[in-house]
């Protein structure tokens, strides 16, 4: 395992430095269970969703539900690099999709590369909830193109995996949407994505979620 970890964190570094900016995220290969690690990963949810008491969808729905609709899986769209922090993070407060603010502080940002563009996510954290080290404890909600066509309109998040200080993967293949989404809104109180978290291109990876249909 300490091995495992070992070569992660040099791949990824690697590919920090291979960026004209070392700050700049960049596309790093998968490993060979990437793929198959993935399909476990939504079969499971999928079962949870089907089956467990706490499920997001509503009940009824619940019996004829045939699994989460994604996008082909893209390695591209899986980043490897460094979280910028920010000296001073600013506190702030995020609407939920009821309306209620939930204190937050704007942590840092992730820069990656797309199609020859440097493009910039703000990272969060969500001060209502116990701290947690590394990327566990971060909080990264965002729209693009597709949100409220082909996904969910108040934006889809997607987790920092990394322990803290770095070298962390972002990979919009694993990008969800909250619990929101599937039918009974008034459940939950869920962060909606600020709007200096819209990317003006098209995440294609990850859930699509009801919106598509």
């Amino acid at each position: 395992m300490v091995v495992r970890r070992f070569l992660v964190a040099a791949v990824l570094l690697c590919a920090a430095c291979g960026a004209s900016d070392p700050s700049v995220m960049t596309p790093v290969p998968p490993p060979a269970s990437w793929a198959r690690d993935i399909a476990t990963d939504r079969l499971a949810k999928d079962e949870t969703f089907r089956t467990d008491a706490d499920s997001p969808l509503p009940k009824a729905a619940r019996s004829a539900f045939k699994g989460l609709p994604y996008y082909p899986l893209d390695p591209s769209w899986r980043y490897g690099g460094m979280l910028e922090p920010y000296e001073h993070p600013e506190r702030m407060t995020i609407v939920t999709t009821t309306g209620e603010a939930r204190p937050c502080e704007r942590w840092g940002r992730v820069r990656f590369e797309r199609d020859g563009r440097v493009l910039m996510l703000q990272v969060y954290r969500l001060l209502d909830l116990p701290a947690r080290p590394g990327g566990a404890g971060l909080f990264l909600p965002f729209k693009d193109v597709t949100s409220g066509k082909e996904t969910y309109a108040a934006g889809r998040y997607v987790d920092l995996e990394g322990d803290e200080g770095g070298p962390y993967t972002l990979d919009f293949n694993r990008a969800y949407d909250p619990s929101c989404a599937y039918g009974e809104p008034e459940r939950f109180q869920c962060p909606r994505t600020p709007d200096e978290n819209t990317l003006d291109v098209a995440v294609a990876a990850g859930e699509r979620g009801p919106a598509h249909e």
